[in-house]
């Protein structure tokens, strides 16, 4: 992914979320010196991964990926010290823009359509051997149960949500012609480069092309930029 292209997907995405009347943190909108004068009483934000992220897989960005921004989160590695058991996170999902097979070991989680467009899910349990399992899956979609048989497709419209177990293969897509999609996650306590088993897809974290300066920073800037 270029630079020019991650600051363009940040600027418009804060426009798309604040006219939905959601409010970021100041973080979110901090430029590379504002990062590198950050205090150690931040360090938060730092540890616990806090801020904007993004996937591409290697690929188009439109097709197949995925914008994010952390709020809070625990910390796998440092309970003591960041004792929070659970991480909330704001993704948000194109017009037709797909998020590849993957499950998490130890995350459970709730995806809430906010607003925007609906987001069709699919879903299968993992096996042992983590393929995909002939097995039925057991959800709650807003308190109810449901089940699906295996690569079942569950639909989320605006206000819906589901809650998604550890083992439990999901793909998405913001249903074309619905609009973007302003998802949440709410989950336990969550570590980006542990607990994502994909299925067949790239790297989550992406290559960035310095074509331009950054306008913003991903988590996976920090090392370069904050002195802590």
């Amino acid at each position: 992914m270029k630079r020019s292209e991650l600051n363009k997907n940040i600027r418009e995405a804060i426009e798309f979320v604040e006219n939905r009347g959601l409010c970021f943190p100041e973080f979110a909108k901090w430029g590379p010196e504002d990062w590198k004068i950050l205090s150690e009483d931040q360090r938060e934000i730092v540890d616990n991964m806090l801020g904007w992220d993004v996937s591409d897989f290697g690929g188009e960005f439109e097709k197949t990926g995925l914008l994010i921004f952390t709020f809070r989160n625990g910390n796998f590695h440092q309970k003591d010290k960041y004792p929070k058991p659970y991480a909330e996170k704001l993704l948000l999902v194109g017009d037709g823009q797909t998020l590849p097979y993957h499950f998490h070991w130890s995350k459970m989680e709730d995806i809430i359509n906010r607003g925007g467009g609906d987001l069709e899910i699919t879903v299968y349990n993992a096996n042992e051997k983590e393929d995909f399992a002939d097995t039925e899956v057991h959800l709650s979609m807003d308190g109810k149960k449901v089940t699906v048989p295996a690569g079942g497709k569950i639909l989320l419209q605006p206000g819906q949500s589901v809650t998604l177990m550890p083992g439990q293969y999901h793909q998405w897509i913001g249903v074309p012609g619905t609009g973007p999609v302003m998802l949440f996650e709410v989950s336990t306590t969550n570590d980006d480069t542990l607990d994502n088993r994909f299925y067949s897809a790239k790297s989550r974290l992406p290559q960035i092309e310095e074509d331009e300066p950054a306008e913003f920073l991903i988590f996976n800037d920090y090392k370069n930029y904050v002195n802590l």
